[in-house]
């Protein structure tokens, strides 16, 4: 049977409307306290009702949708869960990030560690996490009720599988203009232990100095280990035809570009469009080298070598170690 969810009626009681805010999903205790024990019982034994995990129903027969299983994740973790980390924020409208497992907070005050039911296999995996830390401010309202975004970001950073992870998640919240980097530098400021802190702060640095993206930010970190000059990033220019251009990265004094590309350089309609753009560098009288993004996150040796050349061929002297 398909779950279909629609506004109840004017005549809907307490239970209806109890059902349509939760998606489907109740608690034993939410649902005894509108049928008696026995009716509960009688639900999920004809197959009306099913049993997701021990004191979590869900009030039709079918597989679970995305909205009902973050339902059962924060009615599983119990009294004061949230939705948290990557998991809210994707509820918040950043596209891109990991939706399994579920993160889930709940407050540190809870005394007992939190062991979540068996979950059905339908049921994608839930992450639960602590917190000493949740004010009003951090909170949105919503089914169920999250994080804000400047907190789920905060929280999914520390929480990433992997630093690059982390600044993934910043970088594509700040990049759809989800969340500004203030106010994620504001919600970091009240979360002084907060792991991968230092990582946060240093990200938002590099992406509020100009970088845009991802591989623009390890295009710095390789030049600063490598002890390169610092580019200057996202420099205006204007082409032949007299079109504005962004450099991701351009050391005026030795007149080189250095051009990070992105999949979307593998696309034939952008082959000629950069072609062209390259040769009216070149014409121009500047270098210009280009790397992937691939190249600067796993050959990071190999691109500072090829930066240090080009620079050193225009006049720039490495200082000795």
């Amino acid at each position: 049977m398909a779950n279909h969810w629609r506004i109840p009626g004017p005549e809907a009681g307490e239970l209806e409307w109890l059902i349509f805010e939760q998606s489907g999903v109740l608690t034993h205790a939410q649902a005894v306290r509108h049928l008696s024990p026995g009716r509960v019982r009688g639900r999920v034994s004809s197959g009306r009702w099913r049993s997701l995990a021990r004191g979590i129903l869900l009030t039709s027969n079918g597989d679970l949708t995305r909205p009902q299983q973050l339902w059962a994740a924060v009615l599983a973790a119990g009294p004061g869960a949230v939705l948290a980390g990557a998991t809210a924020a994707t509820e918040g409208g950043v596209r891109g990030l990991r939706n399994d497992p579920i993160h889930v907070l709940i407050p540190a005050q809870r005394r007992r560690a939190t062991t979540l039911p068996r979950l059905p296999p339908d049921m994608a995996g839930v992450a639960v996490h602590r917190t000493t830390l949740l004010p009003a401010a951090h909170l949105q309202r919503g089914r169920p009720t999250r994080t804000s975004l400047p907190r789920a970001v905060a929280d999914a950073v520390a929480w990433a599988r992997t630093s690059d992870e982390g600044r993934v998640v910043l970088a594509s919240a700040f990049q759809q203009r989800r969340v500004t980097l203030a106010e994620v530098q504001a919600v970091l400021s009240e979360l002084p232990r907060s792991k991968r802190r230092a990582l946060a702060v240093e990200t938002i640095g590099d992406l509020a100095g100009g970088s845009e993206s991802l591989a623009e930010i390890d295009l710095v970190r390789l030049c600063r280990r490598y002890r390169l000059p610092l580019p200057e990033r996202q420099q205006r220019r204007r082409d032949q035809s007299g079109r504005l251009r962004f450099l991701d990265a351009y050391w005026p004094r030795w007149a080189l570009q250095v051009e990070v590309d992105g999949a979307h350089h593998l696309e034939v309609r952008h082959w000629e469009a950069d072609m062209r753009r390259q040769n009216d560098v070149w014409v121009r009288g500047d270098r210009i080298l280009r790397f992937s993004a691939y190249q600067i996150r796993h050959r990071p040796a190999e691109v500072a070598e090829q930066i240090a050349r080009a620079l050193a061929a225009a006049g720039w002297e490495a200082t000795p170690r």
